[in-house]
């Protein structure tokens, strides 16, 4: 299974900075987006600190036989590299008063050997398409999400809850966090979109899925999902990772002589 990668991230109409960082390591497979919460630029501080390392500590393992490795040998290297990444943070967070109370949720995905590995910690989302068909494959760790599964509130008054930012998972808070990891199959053509909470606010999930369904590259794409959240208002950073699955590669003297050029 051969993979296309792009990210994008955009500082939104009504913030001042960009909390939001964003990684691809193409090589190992491998994608990570953050979104910073904290006083002044500690947010910015605490997501630039997680995707940073995750690249590093867990892209290593990956090019050192991480790619021969069972599901739960992964899983089992993407928590470590996760628990290391929250210490640090919460570390700097507890030795410097600037960075005092920062922290950032995350979303990640490894895709190797035919498998899609995606982890997250907060509300930071990964979303498939699949044949046509959007769904939400992670679940939020976040305060709203406990409300609706208990039955508290419904799926459609929690589209207007003022409270749907309430994670209750983020790293660097405390000295532990617990990821939480699940492991797909990928199909020839499945599109994973990474995003920060600022797009999945500001755009539905109909409105995602026509988007992602339109036949461009993935960098338009992007640049479409990130111009409908503006659209929408644009209250916060906006950032997506999109991984395009295909069981081969097509040769461009192909699609040359297919287009006729």
């Amino acid at each position: 299974m051969n993979f296309e990668f792009f990210s994008l991230s955009d500082t939104g109409l009504v913030r001042d900075n960009n909390e939001d960082s964003v990684s691809i390591d193409a090589d190992n497979r491998l994608v990570v987006l953050a979104d910073g919460m904290g006083g002044y630029n500690a947010g910015e501080v605490a997501a630039a600190m997680a995707t940073t390392f995750i690249k590093a500590e867990l892209g290593r393992w990956i090019a050192d036989g991480g790619h021969e490795s069972s599901s739960r040998e992964l899983k089992r290297a993407m928590e470590v590299c996760i628990d290391n990444a929250n210490r640090s943070i919460f570390n700097a967070a507890n030795s410097n008063p600037q960075y005092a109370g920062m922290g950032t949720t995350l979303v990640m995905g490894v895709f190797l050997d035919g498998k899609a590995m995606i982890g997250h910690v907060g509300d930071s989302r990964c979303y498939r398409l699949r044949r046509g068909e959007l769904a939400q494959i992670t679940r939020d760790h976040s305060l709203l999400q406990e409300q609706i599964d208990a039955g508290l509130i419904s799926l459609e008054q929690a589209q207007f809850a003022t409270h749907k930012n309430l994670v209750t998972r983020a790293l660097g808070v405390e000295d532990t966090v617990l990821l939480e990891v699940s492991e797909y199959r990928a199909e020839d053509g499945d599109l994973y979109l990474f995003c920060s909470d600022g797009l999945s606010d500001m755009v539905p999930d109909n409105r995602l899925r026509a988007l992602l369904q339109v036949e461009t590259s993935l960098r338009e794409k992007a640049r479409s999902l990130v111009d409908a959240a503006n659209d929408g208002g644009g209250r916060d950073n906006i950032s997506v990772i999109l991984a395009h699955a295909r069981a081969r590669p097509m040769r461009k003297g192909l699609l040359s002589r297919m287009l006729g050029k």
